[in-house]
C-alpha cells in the first residue's frame, strides 16, 4: 500500500478540496467551496475542545511538519507550530533560511523544498516573492504544501480560513453580510484571501476603504465583482456606513515599500480606529478584526472594547483553524 507520504503529485495548479482534505497542497481559498469549509468548521470546533480542555491527543503523533519562513512571521508560525504539537506531532522550524540555512550558501528553492520534503510529512512554507508557493508545490512530489504567505500580492489561505471562521462565529452566518476592509488593499494578502472566501457566498456586501494609492488592483477588484461580491471603493471614514457586521482593519506593510518609502509615509495610518471613530460608525455587534501585527492603525484604548476581537477569538481561531486543517490534510481525521 502506498502511504501518504510517497505518494507522488502530477504538476499542476492546486487541486479543489471537494470535501476530500487529504494529501492535498493548500495554496489558495478558490480551492474551496462551501461544503469544504463546513467540514473544516466542524473539526475546528472540536479541535477548539481538545485545546480548551487541555485534552491528550495524538491525531498527529508520528507526524512531522516543517516550517519554512522566508519572512518573519508571529501569529502563522507560532500557531502552526502549537497546533502540530498540540495534536501530538512535531515541528522542524527554519526561520530566516536567507541567513540560517543553506539559502546563505546560494541554494535554490528547488533544493530546499527537496531536502526538507525528505524529513518530513507536510511542509508549511512562507515567501516573499509572489507565485513561489506554487513553484514550491510543484516542486514537492511526496508531501503536501500549505501556504503561509505567498509574497506582497499573493494570498494567506489559512488567514482567510480563520478569519471566515471568525465571522461566522460573531455572526452565525457567511452570507448576506455587510463589511469594511481597510488599509493596504494593494499588497494586502489576508484581504484577498478573505474576499475570495466571501466570495463562496451570496448577498455580501463590502466597502473597501484605503488610499487611491494602495486600493485593490483593478484585476482582482473586477472578478471578485463578477463572483458576486458588492464593492465599494470609499476613501474617506465618514462613508464607512453604519452598524456593518465586520471592519477588518490591516496595516500599511513597511517591508513591501523599501524602494519607495516616501510613498509609505505618504499612505501609512491615513485611517486609524479610535474609540470615537468605533463608537459613532460601529454598531453594537459589529466585530472589530486584524490580521496583526498593528502599527499604529488602531489604537491601544480599543482594544478593551468587546468588539474588538483581534487579540481576543481571532488570534486564538488561528490555532484552532490549523489543528483541523492540519488533521485533515495528513489524513487523520
Amino acid at each position: 500500500m502506498t502511504s501518504l507520504h510517497e505518494q507522488q503529485r502530477p504538476l499542476s495548479g492546486p487541486e479543489k478540496i471537494n470535501g476530500n482534505f487529504r494529501g492535498k497542497d493548500i495554496l489558495s481559498m478558490d480551492q474551496f467551496d462551501t461544503r469544504s469549509l463546513n467540514l473544516l468548521f466542524d473539526v475546528t470546533r472540536n479541535m477548539r475542545e481538545i485545546a480548551v480542555n487541555a485534552e491528550p491527543c495524538d491525531v498527529l503523533k508520528g507526524k512531522q511538519a516543517v516550517l519554512l519562513f522566508y519572512e518573519p512571521s508571529s501569529r502563522t508560525r507560532g500557531s502552526f507550530d502549537a497546533a502540530m504539537k498540540q495534536l501530538g506531532g512535531q515541528t522542524i522550524v527554519i526561520e530566516d533560511p536567507q541567513h540560517f540555512s543553506s539559502v546563505a550558501k546560494g541554494e535554490t528553492l528547488e533544493d530546499t523544498i527537496r531536502t526538507f520534503e525528505a524529513y518530513s510529512d507536510l511542509i508549511v512554507l512562507r515567501h516573499d516573492k509572489t507565485g513561489s508557493l506554487q513553484k514550491a508545490a510543484d516542486i514537492a512530489e511526496s508531501v503536501p504544501l500549505v501556504n503561509a504567505g505567498d509574497g506582497g500580492q499573493g494570498e494567506h489561505p489559512t488567514q482567510g480560513l480563520l478569519d471566515l471562521y471568525t465571522i461566522n462565529q460573531h455572526t452565525e452566518r457567511l452570507d448576506n453580510l455587510t463589511g469594511v476592509i481597510a488599509g493596504d488593499l494593494l499588497m494586502g494578502r489576508t484581504v484577498k484571501s478573505l474576499i475570495r472566501g466571501l466570495a463562496l457566498y451570496p448577498g455580501n456586501r463590502l466597502f473597501l476603504l484605503s488610499p487611491e494609492k494602495i486600493r485593490l488592483p483593478r484585476e482582482d477588484f473586477e472578478e471578485f465583482s463578477r463572483r458576486g461580491v458588492e464593492l465599494t471603493e470609499i476613501d474617506n471614514t465618514e462613508d464607512i456606513p453604519p452598524d456593518t457586521d465586520f471592519w477588518y482593519w490591516t496595516r500599511v506593510q513597511k517591508e513591501r515599500y523599501l524602494d519607495n518609502l516616501e510613498e509609505y509615509e505618504e499612505v501609512k495610518n491615513r485611517f486609524v480606529v479610535n474609540q470615537e471613530l468605533l463608537d459613532r460608525y460601529a454598531g453594537e455587534k459589529t466585530i472589530l478584526m486584524h490580521p496583526l501585527p498593528r502599527v499604529g492603525e488602531i489604537t491601544e484604548e480599543v482594544d478593551k472594547d468587546k468588539r474588538a476581537v483581534y487579540l481576543e477569538s481571532q488570534i486564538r481561531n488561528g490555532m484552532y483553524v490549523r489543528m483541523a486543517l492540519l488533521s485533515l490534510v495528513l489524513g487523520k481525521i
